[in-house]
């Protein structure tokens, strides 16, 4: 058994006791306490001093849990403005007009939730009173990112305000025959609502951290003051599950964003049943945030709980509301009173006293109905004192019941979350509860009705009034009309088109050249935004850190080790370059921030997020997908790319299939480019796409994925002749002939057509010379800069014809009258290249690093994967064998030559 009088290891402090017999007394008083009134009372005193201390900015460790009550008590709440009898009605027709919304879409069988605004009504109702300012508001308005299960609950608030109308709402989840409202938030779906996808569980809370950061660099570097916008994120309980819902939490509170606040709906239940069955998620919750230095407000009982506090004299009831566990207060839900006063009550004999003194219908109103998150001034009171908080974000943990309002069959049941309807029944006593005056006779032929006080009736002007005093509806995604940004000068891409000569220069060094010109430039280069994580020396752009700074809210508060460096590690308020740490998904919330500017604050940016390739698509995908439902714009550069290049590293750095995951996403433009005056030309035409004069029928609202290669060789001259830029920008040209390149074929040479892209089409030119000098064939070599844009060109060739429309793909067109067949290779998988092959007339072929990578030189690695240039030489024999061009015997010789 331990001594209790040893020292223990928190004694053995580092600090000299200046006063050892005043600590004594301390402990002394300690013990004293925990002998005469027991140890509860001890814990109360010392947690009532550690408060104390923290409330006077002592430097203490923080508590990480605070009692299981209100953060703000009753008496200390302000009183909320406005008609709260009002806000009631209204918030009754939302409800009312969600549940039927979602009901009647049950009978086309296209589901919906229910429960989830049902309990969180109060939450948004009354931020959309008296908090959520609109894009009218000063500098962009607040940004609200929706619970994506809450949206019929948002979709009813739009109806009644007058921007929805039945046939909207009865198109919920029905969107192909137009008029629909899309499921759960999505910009791309109903870009006029919605600006934040957030359904996708765990991105929601992420992007909200990166938004409310990337507002404050976006005043810090003087672009626009949006310091008057508040990001607020409303999350569940369950959500907080995945790892990217926490993933921030240090940066926000390192950071002081005190310009965000997360609203946690903790209705302890998730999609199959209890958060915390066996614990309490809004005590873990508590603590998680504490401990990341957030300020954490608690909301969670509601008046009726006033006359039980007072009552509890002992602190027995506020021991025994930390003790139950979350799914027994489920289960207090569905019981009678009998029920609670043994269950609760009768654990504790103070309790036992207590409950004598309450009838069965006020035990039944404070476990049935009485939450902090059901109550408007509850709410008010925890949104008025984070909006108040300064220096640190806030979370507020509101308490709710899932499925409140809908009766005994949904509250807190597991079940909810799939229960898709309410019955005729239901739904009539539903109406009773809320005081809706909806007759019998609107149910027609069991038909639940949609309600609605009338366009001017005084809920739809207090409603409007409101938005009109907080800037305008919300939410609203606009895109202001600011214009095309400016071209940069043409001299930035045009110094590519001559090539490097004898210099050997990577195409990754070949983009970031191409970007210390472009931030250069007057007229767009501060509209750059730079991001990396923490692998800037990797390719290459440390040169940047001087010249354009390292965004930090704090400036350089030390002097740079390398200070006296030309190239010296310089952090700035003002900075450019968003060096997030090793950090994948925070540097995509950090591209999605920036690459949605242009409508969240009117101010277009571009944003170019650089990484290894192999850690872009593989970890990320989902926020790319977000990326695109959001309608982002701005390049991703997997960089250090391909199977074969990143020698050394082995089987998790050696990307293979990063164009495959990228050719899944329609707003990705996925490219491969093989040379510097490539890469210089996609970028100059997605600046064009993305923030200048889209052609007619293109699209600006997508984004370009280049990938790029360490692999330092020498960069030719961009060929002349026409159709070279435009077969750049559609995914296919031809770099030259067997002619053009010198190597003087026989007039009845066989003919190969060798497809390349990225660095294989290095290995396809050295076959090409191999195929003509030790072989007599004759190879012609294209770039294929995109696979997957010569896919999607032939997909829509496909579709127009279907509507009687003649069109040749692209890809046919490039290659016709283009002599034998086609060999096809690149870095990636085969069916990188093998997207295209059902367009190509001629006998096609491909060669590709299928498999896991390994650890090698490049030259084993390509050897072992079969693509490097005598791998090609000897498939391409094997094709023109088939063919009749070359003899049979041709193919096994050169295996033998080659070591094959």
């Amino acid at each position: 058994m331990t001594d209790p009088h040893a020292i223990q290891p928190s004694e053995l402090d580092q600090l000299p006791d200046r006063d050892p017999e005043e600590t004594a007394e301390w402990r002394a008083s300690l013990d004293a306490v925990a002998k005469a009134a027991g140890p509860h009372r001890a814990a109360y005193l010392m947690r009532r001093t550690l408060e104390r201390a923290e409330g006077n900015g002592i430097a203490l460790p923080k508590l990480l849990e605070t009692d299981y009550v209100n953060t703000i008590p009753t008496a200390a709440e302000p009183s909320a403005p406005g008609d709260e009898e009002m806000e009631r009605k209204i918030t009754a027709w939302n409800r009312w007009n969600a549940a039927a919304m979602v009901t009647r879409g049950a009978k086309h069988g296209v589901g919906g939730h229910i429960a989830t605004f049902a309990s969180a009504a109060w939450l948004y109702e009354t931020g959309f009173n008296h908090f959520f300012k609109g894009k009218e508001a000063d500098g962009s308005g607040d940004q609200l990112y929706i619970q994506g299960h809450a949206s019929p609950g948002i979709y009813a608030r739009a109806f009644l305000d007058g921007r929805l109308n039945e046939t909207h709402l009865d198109n919920f989840r029905q969107e192909s025959g137009g008029n629909g409202l899309p499921s759960y938030p999505h910009p791309r779906r109903l870009p006029w609502l919605w600006e934040f996808p957030t359904v996708s569980m765990g991105l929601g809370p992420l992007s909200a951290i990166y938004q409310a950061r990337f507002n404050r660099y976006l005043t810090n570097r003087g672009i626009k003051d949006v310091s008057a916008s508040h990001v607020w994120a409303f999350l569940g309980d369950g959500e907080m599950d995945e790892p990217e819902s926490t993933a921030a939490l240090a940066l926000a509170s390192r950071e002081g964003l005190d310009n965000l606040t997360f609203v946690i709906n903790c209705n302890l239940q998730r999609l199959d049943g209890p958060v915390r069955a066996n614990f309490k998620i809004v005590q873990e919750l508590e603590a998680q945030f504490r401990g990341a230095g957030w300020n954490v407000v608690k909301t969670l009982w509601g008046t009726a709980w006033d006359e039980l506090f007072r009552l509890d004299t002992t602190g027995a009831l506020v021991r025994r509301l930390r003790e139950v566990p979350d799914a027994q207060v489920q289960t207090y839900q569905t019981r009678d009173a009998a029920y609670i006063r043994q269950d609760f009550f009768g654990k504790d004999p103070a309790l036992v006293e207590m409950a004598k003194l309450l009838s069965d219908d006020k035990i039944l109103e404070c476990f049935h109905l009485s939450r902090g998150g059901h109550e408007a001034r509850k709410v008010y009171a925890a949104y008025r004192a984070a909006l108040e908080f300064k220096g640190a974000p806030t979370v507020i943990l509101a308490q709710t019941v899932k499925g409140h309002t809908l009766g005994a069959g949904f509250a807190s049941k597991n079940a909810n979350h799939q229960m898709k309807k309410l019955s005729v029944d239901e739904f009539k006593a539903m109406r009773d509860l809320l005081e809706l005056p909806i007759a019998d006779s609107a149910f027609a032929d069991g038909q639940v009705p949609y309600g609605h006080p009338g366009a001017g009736s005084p809920e739809v002007r207090y409603l409007q009034e409101r938005r009109a005093a907080l800037g305008g509806p919300a939410p609203a995604r606009r895109v202001h009309p600011v214009g095309p940004l400016p071209a940069p000068a043409e001299k930035a891409f045009a110094s590519f088109d001559k090539g490097s000569g004898s210099q050997n220069v990577a195409t990754t060094m070949a983009f970031v050249r191409l970007v210390k010109d472009l931030v250069r430039d007057k007229e767009t280069g501060k509209r750059w935004v730079p991001i990396v994580p923490d692998e800037a020396r990797t390719f290459g752009m440390e040169s940047l850190f001087p010249s354009l700074g390292i965004y930090s809210p704090k400036g350089q508060t030390y002097e740079p080790v390398d200070r006296d460096q030309l190239m010296y590690y310089k952090e700035a308020k003002n900075g450019q370059i968003l060096n997030e740490g090793i950090t994948e998904a925070g540097s995509m919330a950090d591209f999605i921030a920036a690459s949605t500017s242009y409508a969240t604050h009117g101010e277009a940016m571009i944003p170019f997020y650089i990484f290894y390739s192999m850690f872009g698509w593989q970890r990320t995908a989902d926020q790319m997908w977000q990326l695109g439902d959001q309608l982002g714009r701005g390049f991703l550069v997997g960089a250090t790319a391909g199977r074969t290049t990143l020698t050394g590293e082995g089987l998790q750095h050696a990307d293979g299939h990063s164009p495959v995951i990228a050719a899944t996403n329609p707003a990705a433009l996925s490219y491969d480019p093989a040379f510097a005056y490539e890469v210089a030309a996609i970028v100059k035409d997605g600046l064009r796409r993305m923030y200048g004069e889209a052609a007619p029928g293109e699209d600006p609202d997508v984004f370009y994925y280049l990938t790029v290669y360490n692999e330092p060789l020498p960069q030719p001259a961009k060929p002349g002749g026409q159709g070279v830029d435009e077969g750049i920008v559609k995914g296919l040209y031809r770099f030259n002939t067997a002619e053009s390149a010198g190597l003087s074929p026989a007039a009845n040479a066989p003919r190969i057509q060798l497809l390349g892209s990225g660095t294989a089409i290095h290995w396809a030119l050295r076959a090409q010379k191999l195929l003509a000098e030790e072989w007599g064939v004759a190879a012609d070599v294209w770039s294929a800069t995109s696979w997957t844009e010569l896919r999607r060109d032939a997909l829509e060739a496909d579709a127009a014809l279907l509507r009687g429309e003649e069109r040749v793909p692209f890809v046919r067109q490039a290659l016709s009258g283009a002599e034998g067949p086609v060999l096809a290779v690149s870095d990636y998988m085969r069916q990188v290249p093998d997207q295209i092959a059902q367009w190509v007339e001629q006998d096609w072929s491909s060669l590709g690093a299928d498999g896991f990578g390994l650890s090698d030189t490049r030259a084993a690695a390509r050897r072992h994967f079969g693509v490097d240039a005598e791998s090609i030489v000897v498939a391409a024999l094997a094709q023109l064998a088939r063919r009749g061009e070359v003899k049979a015997t041709a193919v096994k010789e050169a295996r033998e030559r080659y070591g094959l």
